[in-house]
């Protein structure tokens, strides 16, 4: 009786996966060249992104700015105070919109060139890292839009002294509202950051949840730096980041938990 051949173990599985990671060894020429078509690549995923909001720049910019719209009073408007802002702010905010909405395609390109070079542990960490990358910047980019921007601005126009016209410059706009979306999209990646330095063995969820006193002062600090100097747009960042770090420390934890249970 023909016996049937025997599976691999998960462990065997990924010895043997790590084991041709490590013999598959490229020449230095091989590894640019493979840099060079992912560089190429991530561009033209970024231009075609670009060259489809291009004809929807003016529109995108009306989205942009309507928090702010909603918020002037009947007889302002924002304004342009150079010849060619008309033309070239509506321009520079469909390169940012094209390089959000290219991320994706950008970071795949990124892991194809070091997918090869990983292990089996490290590829399993690395993808849900990745994806819940991009999806938290995204998170802090649609609570700045919906949620701050109106507050903030709302606070702006009750403490407007009287007599002053609140007529902002579209491109200033623009940059204030970059600076923001940044700021908010980097606060919610603390939960990856946390992670990361517990998965690389820098630190323990322990140790980390020990510094808390010390990051919620620097959360603060930060939204001081990052937000205009405002209490209402300070809190709403601090506050989010101080919640993220502490959903980073938890899922340090769960994931150092099924890791030990996993050995």
């Amino acid at each position: 009786m023909r016996k049937k051949p025997k599976q691999l173990s998960n462990s065997d599985s990924e010895q043997s996966h790590d084991q041709a990671v490590d013999g598959a060894q490229q020449p230095l020429l091989a590894h640019l060249a493979d840099l060079r078509r992912s560089l190429l690549r991530s561009l033209i995923g970024l231009l075609v992104a670009f060259l489809a909001l291009f004809p929807f720049a003016n529109h995108l910019y009306a989205i942009v700015s309507a928090p702010l719209r909603a918020k002037l009073p009947a007889d302002m408007t924002m304004i342009a105070i150079d010849v060619a802002t008309p033309f070239l702010t509506p321009l520079k905010l469909c390169a940012y919109l094209a390089l959000i909405l290219a991320m994706p395609y950008i970071l795949h390109q990124l892991w194809r060139f070091i997918a090869p070079g990983l292990y089996l542990r490290e590829k399993k960490l690395a993808i849900p890292l990745l994806v819940s990358s991009v999806l938290l910047f995204y998170a802090g980019i649609l609570f700045a839009y919906f949620l701050v921007f109106p507050l903030v601005f709302n606070f702006f126009q009750l403490v407007m002294p009287e007599g002053i016209s609140w007529m902002t410059d579209i491109n200033s706009y623009l940059n204030f509202v970059t600076t923001m979306v940044l700021a908010f999209g980097l606060v919610f990646e603390i939960p990856i950051a946390t992670m990361l330095l517990v998965l690389a063995g820098i630190t323990t969820p322990q140790n980390v949840a020990k510094k808390r006193p010390y990051v919620v002062v620097g959360c603060f600090f930060i939204g001081m730096m990052l937000t205009p100097p405002d209490v209402i747009s300070q809190v709403l960042l601090a506050v989010p980041a101080w919640l993220l770090f502490e959903l980073g420390i938890l899922l340090s934890r769960v994931v150092i938990r099924r890791r030990k249970a996993a050995e």
